[in-house]
């Protein structure tokens, strides 16, 4: 397990944060169509706390994005960098998400986030942000919402229905089982909103969330609690 250091200059305040998120923003690149599904690699990457502690686990696993076997994981572990914010989560995350992904054996391709991409109050969430940071194609998939309005998509895997701040699409809604409450889908870097749902579509073939969303909680929340870390 890789060890976290807080990046020198990491922001210490809210006022901080907002400044780096409209000093990046303008870098995410929303023309390209990203990798086709079902190609290359494909990374999931997680977070969990351990908040008596003050600690941070973050996962990274790499699956082949054919057969969604598992190629490389990692893990890194440090103190919690930012305090709860809703709208600057990254800040809290993204240190530890970084080593994570800096610790692996191979390329990551794709990379999934749990979480917003350009859904997010300030288009700029966690993928974005990641992407980024790093030159990676992100896209993230959420488990609610947040603060935007949809309607419900048609009850048929693979269905879907705009989100909207507003009358600005930020992401979809989007049904990854039959019946089943969907997923929220945002771009983060360098890939089409379609090429992203097909991407998240691709990766859930049995469950409502992707397998690499899958595969990075139970790793993170594994290594949080078989870690003996002390700060």
């Amino acid at each position: 397990m890789t060890t976290v250091r807080i990046p020198a200059g990491w922001p210490a305040t809210e006022a901080q944060a907002r400044a780096v998120q409209d000093e990046l923003r303008g870098r995410v690149v929303l023309d390209e169509p990203g990798p086709p599904p079902g190609t290359g690699r494909v990374t999931g990457v997680d977070v969990a706390y351990d908040d008596e502690r003050d600690v941070v686990v973050a996962a990274a696993v790499v699956l082949d994005a054919a057969t969604l076997d598992v190629v490389a994981e990692s893990t890194a572990v440090g103190r919690v960098p930012f305090p709860y914010v809703p709208g600057l989560l990254a800040f809290r995350e993204l240190p530890a998400v970084l080593a994570a992904l800096d610790a692996l054996p191979c390329e990551p391709g794709l990379v999934v986030c749990d979480g917003y991409g350009l859904a997010h109050p300030r288009r700029f969430g966690l993928a974005a942000h990641l992407g980024v940071l790093t030159g990676l194609p992100t896209i993230g998939v959420a488990k609610n919402p947040f603060t935007f309005a949809y309607e419900e998509p048609d009850a048929p895997r693979g269905s879907s229905s705009p989100l909207l701040a507003g009358e600005e699409e930020v992401g979809r809604a989007l049904r990854t089982q039959q019946d089943v409450k969907p997923v929220f889908v945002s771009v983060g870097h360098r890939v089409s909103l379609d090429n992203a749902c097909a991407h998240t579509l691709r990766l859930a073939p049995r469950f409502r969330l992707p397998e690499t969303t899958r595969r990075a909680d139970a790793l993170c929340r594994k290594a949080l609690k078989a870690t003996e870390y002390v700060v």
